[in-house]
């Protein structure tokens, strides 16, 4: 990973840049962005840089140290990142050394993945994931140790926001002085989330969101878009992502996902207030060839891995905010027909949603719905059962709906 294959950031790469040509380099900072940023993929091109053979305003990209970064198997750079147990990776195990080769293909394929992709991406995505006390001895271990080839050794701690009390406390004094030549790199989405200590021994870096342009950019050189989508859709997935490149991606794969679609079912079905339907009969069900008999919505809801629930929300959220849009807008226009020739946020199936649901809602519906989606997904954080959950939620949904 190269500063240039980072689309945009040009004041953040020259202040690194500078940092180190003046030696002025910090030996804790604090990568800070939101999600879908470019905090992870900017820590890892800082350190290839730093170890670099022949650097010059970038990594030379040819070098041992360049090649060894860009497969992430250098040995003097580690990697720490919430982790869970899994069927094969348990007790003290549960830590980054035990899941590196997933981490590797996480990082070669999308280094700008959220916390979920990556707990899906090694079957954690029904557990709490966090950085455990045992992983501040490894860090504490490792860099007792010497350089094997590089200018600097780099522990490049990714979310920790998941650093346990414990393991936090534990490298508070090598955060603070840590041995010659080694650097920390915290890469994070949430400051508040981080303990004051942990940030009062960190420089921060401000990472910003990307551009739309630079989305749209990023989609097309990096080969993410499927088959047959034009220059104007991919606008705007650009736009709707909203300087998250992430959630791009997630608007890409799931415009065909069947995720959304049910979302669309499921909604007009509390619309209907048509239980017997949430029971069980459902075209969803017959066009993904699941048994009406033995499938209910609340079973299928309960099956869904935790990470794909809290999606199944986010994307609800989404609905819930455009609807508003197309809302208010025809409020002011007096048309709805003339709200939706200005959304240009949305196609195919989700404008066609929004355009019609807009229709039978107003601020309070949208209001209330949306409070009731947060606290579902506040709840779900919380492991509640998710049969449960989405029963209670389908039939204050429908209340909702019923109301004038």
């Amino acid at each position: 990973m190269r500063f240039s294959a980072i689309k945009g950031l040009a004041e953040t790469k020259r202040f690194l840049l500078g940092s180190l040509r003046k030696n002025h380099i910090a030996h804790a900072q604090l990568f800070l962005g939101p999600e879908g940023s470019a905090n992870l993929a900017m820590a890892i091109a800082y350190v290839t840089y730093l170890n670099c053979e022949n650097r010059d305003n970038d990594a030379c990209g040819v070098c041992a140290a360049c090649q060894k970064m860009e497969k992430f198997i250098h040995p003097d750079v580690h990697y720490v990142f919430p982790v869970s147990a899994t069927k094969t990776i348990t007790g003290k195990d549960v830590v980054s050394d035990s899941f590196l080769k997933d981490w590797r293909q996480f990082l070669s394929q999308h280094v700008y993945g959220s916390l979920s992709d990556w707990s899906y991406s090694f079957g954690g995505e029904n557990k709490q994931l966090n950085i455990s006390k045992e992983e501040s001895r490894n860090i504490i271990r490792k860099l007792s140790l010497k350089a094997f080839e590089g200018n600097y050794k780099a522990v490049i701690i990714w979310m920790p926001e998941f650093l346990h009390p414990a393991a936090a406390n534990g490298i508070l004094k090598i955060l603070e002085e840590p041995p010659e030549q080694t650097i920390f790199l915290l890469v994070a989405h949430d400051v508040d989330r981080l303990l004051p200590t942990i940030l009062s021994r960190t420089q921060l870096v401000n990472i910003s969101a990307f551009t739309d342009e630079e989305i749209a950019r990023t989609l097309v050189e990096k080969n993410y878009l499927p088959e047959h989508i034009s220059e104007e859709q991919i606008g705007q997935v650009a736009h709707m992502a909203e300087g998250n490149l992430t959630e791009a991606l997630r608007l890409l794969n799931d415009a065909k996902a069947p995720s959304h679609r049910m979302f669309h079912e499921w909604m007009r079905l509390c619309y209907k207030n048509d239980i017997m339907h949430l029971a069980g009969e459902s075209t969803f069900f017959q066009q993904h060839g699941l048994d009406n008999k033995k499938v209910s919505w609340m079973e299928y809801f309960g099956k869904m891995g935790k990470e794909s629930q809290k999606s199944f929300l986010r994307y609800g959220l989404s609905m819930m905010r455009e609807t508003l849009m197309v809302y208010v807008v025809s409020e002011v226009a007096g048309e709805p027909e003339q709200a939706t020739m200005g959304l240009q946020r949305l196609y195919g199936d989700d404008l066609k949603f929004v355009t019609n649901f807009s229709k039978v809602m107003n601020f309070d519906k949208v209001e209330r719905i949306t409070h009731l989606l947060n606290e579902a997904y506040y709840h779900l954080e919380r492991n509640a059962s998710a049969k449960i959950l989405f029963m209670d939620l389908s039939l204050k949904l429908s209340d909702i709906f019923t109301q004038n």
